[in-house]
């Protein structure tokens, strides 16, 4: 027990230190002393945005302003459903860390939208269990917040463009890949697959069967990609939920990437995990339909799902 912990606890510290990682994405060759740098991606100051994403915001009844990124593929039309995809970035980040670069390419090619929520702040965690450094959680209902604000994205989606309801995906990238799979298990009547990379899921690895059976008994598909060569979510880490989900025989799919750090891991997952969302459709049960009394007329049809 104390060794896992110890073994958390140096996970945790790890995803502090990369908010001070160079504005670089490729790893970084270790000190000649001293332990390695952490190789998350760039963070703060933010990412110039793609210049295909558009940036918006709506507005809680608190009166907060909530920012969000959109990219609609010119493939999406008018009343034809379109499948959507909502991207979770990482700690101390946007979402123009992850609505970007080779997922736009694959969304456009695709005739998706994307939607990449704030999760309320920098460090919120969307509703999994928070890694706040530097001080206690503020405010104290953070990860229901941040919960909320993917949902209210979602739902500002499907008001603002006809989306398909079987073709609804989770995708992200550290903090935002334990949100996949918190909000996955949560929420899995809303999605049709779900893909987590390299995520930073230590709070919930004690409980990661329990998750993870919420996914084989919702029929949810699960993708979790990992770069081999990183020290800010390691693989052994990683590979534990890998394992679980062979166990448990989940519908899923694990691809570790040797060579690839905790950045430069983002890129190319995007082909991995485009190909397994276009291979998944959500299957709802059949509606509901009364039995009819003997000489009773025959009941309506059910109304188009």
């Amino acid at each position: 027990m104390k060794a896992t912990f110890r073994a958390s606890a140096f996970a945790i510290a790890a995803v502090g230190l990369a908010l001070l990682a160079p504005q670089t994405l490729p790893a970084q060759a270790p000190p000649a002393n001293g332990p390695r740098p952490a190789n998350g991606p760039p963070r703060i100051p933010q990412l110039k945005p793609d210049p295909r994403v558009q940036q918006k915001s709506y507005t809680l009844p608190t009166g907060e302003v909530m920012k969000y990124t959109l990219y609609v593929s010119s493939k999406v039309k008018p009343g034809v459903p379109a499948p959507l995809v909502v991207a979770l970035h990482g700690y101390g980040g946007d979402s123009n860390f992850i609505v970007r670069d080779r997922l736009v390419d694959l969304a456009e090619q695709g005739g998706y939208v994307v939607v990449g929520p704030m999760g309320y702040n920098f460090t919120g965690w969307y509703g999994s269990p928070a890694i706040v450094l530097g001080g206690p959680v503020k405010p104290a209902n953070l990860t229901e917040l941040s919960e909320l604000d993917v949902l209210n994205v979602l739902a500002i989606a499907q008001h603002d463009f006809t989306i398909d309801p079987n073709r609804i995906y989770l995708m992200g990238h550290s903090m935002g890949g334990a949100g996949t799979i918190f909000l996955g298990q949560k929420h899995s009547e809303i999605w049709a697959a779900a893909a987590a990379i390299a995520p930073a899921a230590f709070m919930m690895q004690p409980n990661e069967k329990t998750l993870l059976k919420h996914f084989k008994e919702a029929k949810l598909p699960l993708m979790i990609t990992q770069g081999g060569a990183d020290n800010v979510v390691p693989p052994a880490g990683t590979r534990t939920w890998a394992a679980a989900m062979k166990e448990l025989g989940v519908d899923g799919q694990y691809i570790e990437k040797p060579g690839l750090d905790h950045g430069s891991i983002i890129g190319p997952s995007m082909d991995d995990i485009f190909a397994f969302f276009a291979a998944h459709k959500r299957t709802p049960p059949p509606p509901f339909v009364p039995p009819r009394r003997p000489g009773a007329p025959p009941a309506p049809p059910p109304a188009n799902q």
